[in-house]
Order: C-alpha cells, then structure tokens, then sequence
C-alpha cells in the first residue's frame, strides 16, 4: 500500500498534501519554502519516503485558454527533480482562489500565513486527481 502526494508548487513556498492509503481523502500536510531549491527537494523526498509515496501529482498552473506559460513550464521544471517517482500532472487552474474561499467558509485567518493556501492549494489538486 502507498499514498499519493500532491504538491502546490509557488515562486516561494511550496505546499503539500498526502492522501490516505485507501486513496479516497487528501489531507493538507505542511508547507516548505522553495528555495534553495535543493533543500525543497530533500525536504520533499523525505516527506515521500516518511509516508511510503510513490506518485507525487503536481498541479500545473495553466493559462485559462488551455495552453503553457512560464509558471507551468516552471512547475514542471521543479518536478523533473523528483526522481524515482512517478510524476502527474494536474490542472490547477483557480485552486488558489478555491483554497481561500474554503479557508474563509471555515473561518482561518490565512492573510498572516499564506503557506496555509498553499496546502489547501496541494488539498485540492490531490483531491481533483483522486476523484478521477
């Protein structure tokens, strides 16, 4: 049995979320700044192998017309570091907006600490993938 990770990835931080071993929930797990980036990706592969991941699902920010900017040709740049796991790649497109709303309805403060939609960002995009 394994967990899937899903990753939000930012120009500053990083957020991550775990789903289950049943693969049905995704759960916000913490948040890493991303650089140096070499210490993201250490921090990453430590959290993969302290909860037996084998997919890692990054979201990819692309552009409401469907194509690839710069951010998504970064994101997948950062994931092309993550080596020995198998590496999805999912829509993002509006999960920052969602993330806030969510936290809002749920009444947490996230304007002092904007990590806290990045790992609701990673909780939806794990989410969306699961569900499929």
């Amino acid at each position: 049995m394994y967990k899937v990770m899903a990753l939000d990835i930012g120009t500053k931080r990083i957020g991550i979320a775990l789903s289950d071993y049943l693969l049905m929930l995704a759960n916000g797990h913490s948040y890493i700044q991303r650089q140096p980036e070499d210490s993201a990706i250490e921090q990453i592969v430590k959290i993969a192998k302290d909860n037996n991941v084998q997919k890692i699902v990054v979201g990819v920010p692309f552009n409401m017309d469907g194509t690839q900017g710069a951010q998504a040709e970064d994101c997948k740049d950062f994931a092309s570091k993550l080596k020995g796991y198998e590496i999805i790649y999912e829509d993002e497109r509006l999960t920052s907006d969602t993330a806030e709303e969510n936290l809002r309805s749920r009444k947490i403060d996230f304007r002092k600490d904007k990590g806290l939609v990045d790992i609701e960002s990673a909780r939806i995009i794990l989410e969306q993938y699961l569900a499929r």
